[in-house]
């Protein structure tokens, strides 16, 4: 009997097209319902929404996306599995509805609970919960994972344009960004760092008329994953900052992983994990010091490569 999976998932960056995309070559009949791909029928019902936002203070859309995931449901059939990436998006009678259409319901947190709070759904509607967040593992005793390198590692090394790059939303992590920029250039050393997100108009007028951080580069439009791997591919280091309470890591580890780039992160829980100990990933908490960062000139091991592989994520996740 074939097997068949469905994912759920808004997908912001498009990360969650991947894990489809990995079980499909299994043989696997797999689908992804992109919650965002959501479209209203009509210009008369995208009116009637954006009035009920503005003058009843109610968002028709957020149950209509999730009525949407119930339609494809209805349309693909029942589902041997479905997994759910930050399930806190969703209603609680969504997900109860949702899993009617299963015989086993997962949830994979990409973000902390104290980011996103699922407490609510913690009991009686999913048979697992993975997370990437360690102290979330501990506290609630969730199943641990990690975030996967999701393309084939280039064959050929990239010319190198910069030192360092960072590309990043744009949230509280723009001062030690900005700071960091600052000792870079003490330095003498290049670095492109992007913000991006619905606030870089703001932040380009703060640029402009306060002079405020001046070292980043702020953009609406998310680059394309081909454009990151890109300019990652073409730094010599990757830099990673860990939001607040959030200690899981990040994709730009994993990106680092494929590309076999140096990285630099103020995430301390890199030290736990045994990628660490390529030599090629430094750990640092305030003391910015770009002149004496020393990485290991070899590669990550093949045995690292596979073991971050979404091959061996949807192995894990599935139990395939």
């Amino acid at each position: 009997m074939l097997h068949k999976i469905a994912v759920i998932s808004f997908d912001h960056w498009n990360y969650d097209a991947h894990i489809v995309t990995a079980l499909q070559k299994k043989g696997i009949e797999s689908f992804h319902i992109k919650i965002g791909d959501f479209k209203y029928k009509n210009t008369w019902e995208r009116i009637l929404n954006t009035f009920s936002k503005v003058f009843l203070g109610k968002n028709p859309k957020l149950k209509k996306r999730q009525e949407y995931i119930l339609q494809q449901l209805q349309e693909k059939g029942f589902q041997n599995q479905i997994l759910v990436i930050n399930p806190d998006l969703i209603d609680l009678e969504y997900h109860l509805a949702i899993r009617k259409y299963t015989d086993k319901y997962i949830a994979y947190l990409y973000d902390s609970v104290s980011r996103c709070p699922v407490e609510h759904l913690l009991e009686g509607v999913f048979d697992k919960i993975f997370s990437f967040d360690k102290n979330d593992v501990f506290t609630y005793g969730f199943s641990e994972t990690t975030n996967y390198i999701y393309f084939h590692t280039p064959e050929k090394e990239a010319i190198q344009k910069q030192n360092f790059v960072y590309i990043g939303s744009i949230d509280n992590r723009l001062k030690i960004l900005n700071d960091f920029g600052e000792q870079i250039k003490k330095h003498q050393q290049s670095f492109l760092f992007y913000a991006i997100g619905k606030k870089a108009f703001i932040n380009k007028l703060k640029q402009l008329f306060l002079g405020k951080y001046k070292n980043i580069i702020f953009k609406k439009k998310r680059f394309t994953q081909i454009e990151t791997l890109k300019m990652y591919a073409e730094s010599e280091i990757i830099v990673d900052l860990v939001r607040d309470n959030q200690s899981g890591l990040s994709f730009r580890i994993f990106e680092a992983l494929g590309l076999q780039k140096n990285l630099i992160t103020n995430n301390k829980s890199i030290t736990t994990y045994d990628i660490y100990n390529s030599g090629k990933i430094v750990y640092f908490d305030n003391l910015f010091k770009p002149n004496k960062f020393s990485f290991n000139k070899e590669n990550y091991s093949n045995d690292i490569i596979n073991k971050y592989s979404i091959v061996n994520f949807i192995k894990n996740i599935f139990q395939l």
